[in-house]
């Protein structure tokens, strides 16, 4: 039997929500009400919050200064790129980890993830030492690479769990039917965990779309996406705020309006087999 839910109840849960969701939300409102902010205004002790003299002068500053486009494009090929690349090789990662009998899946899986509880920072060195002896800094391909070993822990570990929630059977029923390997992990098995997988692509066009570390310190111009875009505006002079704001905004406003189209699929996604 359903709980019943009361309306006190109920307004309070949702009250709560909306307060949680505008608390997390605020730093990116004030960021984006900073942009159209003058300078001055911007740093302005107490801060203003709506009653300042609205100006688009700062995102005209930040275009003539920066090409916005290319950084732009950057990060599209950048994100995309590593995203294609880690799900090419964590599908039949996932697959053979989740259909493939074995006892040490789970201790392999846990090593896997824990390779992210490293700070970056410890292999900075190393990473370019090689990327400069193989002529990979300030590429495109050389972020590709970094950010797919970056992000494929986590894609292989989301992947693995939606494999598991397909029955076993389904895939037997295809080998007998003749299956060959490709067509079971390409016809059978990708198709239905499309939600699965989908959420992990948006979650890693994401997490590789706000990488700064390895963008700021492996990347000058050629490869730069739009991390790289916004440190530019925090130079030894100081900070302007506003313009930063800007830069910012401009940077962000992508992903979200691709997170806000596709929450749906993520959602979906995310959920995928918690209830049975």
């Amino acid at each position: 039997m359903a709980r019943h839910v009361t309306t006190q109840r109920r307004a309070i849960n949702t009250a709560a929500a909306w307060t949680v969701a505008l608390i997390l939300f605020f730093p990116i409102l004030w960021t984006v009400l900073t942009s159209f902010k003058p300078e001055a205004q911007a740093v302005a002790s107490p801060p203003i919050f709506l009653g300042f003299d609205w100006t688009l002068q700062n995102y005209v500053d930040v275009n003539e200064q920066r090409e916005y486009f290319r950084y732009f494009v950057n990060s599209i090929i950048i994100a995309l790129g590593s995203t294609a690349l880690g799900l090419a090789l964590a599908v039949p990662a996932a697959w053979s980890m989740a259909f493939v009998p074995g006892r040490k899946t789970k201790d392999l899986l846990m090593w896997m993830l824990s390779t992210k509880m490293m700070p970056a920072v410890g292999v900075l060195v190393p990473i370019y030492l090689l990327f400069k002896t193989l002529g990979l800094l300030d590429t495109r391909i050389g972020l590709v690479i970094v950010l797919t070993l970056m992000n494929l822990p986590i894609i292989v570990w989301m992947l693995y769990t939606y494999f598991k929630e397909i029955p076993g059977e389904i895939l037997e029923a295809a080998r007998m039917d003749g299956a060959s390997l490709k067509a079971e992990i390409l016809h059978v098995l990708t198709p239905m965990a499309v939600p699965g997988i989908a959420s992990t692509v948006l979650l890693n066009i994401i997490l590789a779309w706000n990488e700064a570390f390895w963008t700021i310190n492996l990347t000058v111009t050629d490869a730069a996406p739009l991390t790289k875009f916004i440190s530019g505006f925090s130079s030894p002079q100081g900070l302007f705020y506003a313009k930063l704001s800007a830069a910012s905004t401009m940077a962000i406003a992508p992903i979200l309006i691709m997170g806000w189209f596709s929450q749906k699929q993520l959602v979906r996604g995310l959920t995928f087999g918690a209830v049975k």
